[in-house]
């Protein structure tokens, strides 16, 4: 077999192999907010991440946190995440059809949320090609597939995570700035004032020297 035949057996599998549909998106959570994805075939794996963007900024040691939950196109909740401020989740769709992502924000204020979301489809058998040489290259490209994806998948969530820290770094560093030059602001009026009063004090003791 030649190698443009080969070339282009490859690019069959890998186009029949393994269908994909990923999303990247930013959520704002005052309530309840709902995003909403079709999955095409039963038994499809949904995977992916989010992260709360400013949770280490405002969040106390009392809050809530955000629930997460995903709902099936028969109404059944088939997977669930409770008070956490990001996490990673992978389940096997039970059925196709329109599912929905929902995040919960117990505390009612505003929280941006980033979602990453993707749902993979690797074909049956009879979806494959039955050539004997393709067999090795099937088993090798979906592992390999499989692999990339949770790749993919972990950079997205650390992607998140890092513009989470740089956007706490940032915070933090506006409000040290604006807390020092309030510490410089009562500093130089207090200082002003005791000018005042000192030369308050050696006027009245002039003028009673005078007397």
């Amino acid at each position: 077999m030649d190698s443009p035949t080969i070339c282009a057996i490859v690019l069959v599998v890998l186009a029949r192999t393994f269908v994909k549909h990923a999303s990247c998106l930013a959520v704002t959570v005052n309530d309840v907010e709902c995003v909403y994805e079709y999955v095409e075939y039963d038994g499809d794996v949904v995977s992916g991440n989010f992260v709360v963007i400013d949770h280490e900024i405002f969040w106390g040691s009392d809050h809530p946190g955000i629930n997460f939950e995903v709902t099936s196109p028969q109404g059944r909740i088939v997977h669930s995440i409770k008070g956490t401020s990001g996490d990673k989740f992978e389940f096997k769709v039970p059925s196709s059809g329109l599912y929905k992502f929902c995040f919960n924000n117990p505390a009612k204020t505003p929280e941006t949320v980033s979602f990453y979301i993707h749902i993979g489809h690797l074909a049956g058998e009879h979806e494959l090609t039955k050539d004997e040489h393709l067999n090795p290259i099937n088993v090798k490209i979906s592992k390999l597939r499989e692999t990339l994806e949770s790749v993919i998948s972990e950079q997205n969530y650390l992607k998140a995570r890092d513009k989470r820290h740089r956007h706490t770094n940032e915070s933090t560093r506006k409000r040290v700035i604006l807390y020092s030059l309030l510490e410089y602001l009562v500093l130089a009026g207090v200082s002003g004032l005791q000018v005042a009063y000192i030369r308050q004090l050696f006027s009245k003791s002039v003028a009673y020297n005078k007397f």
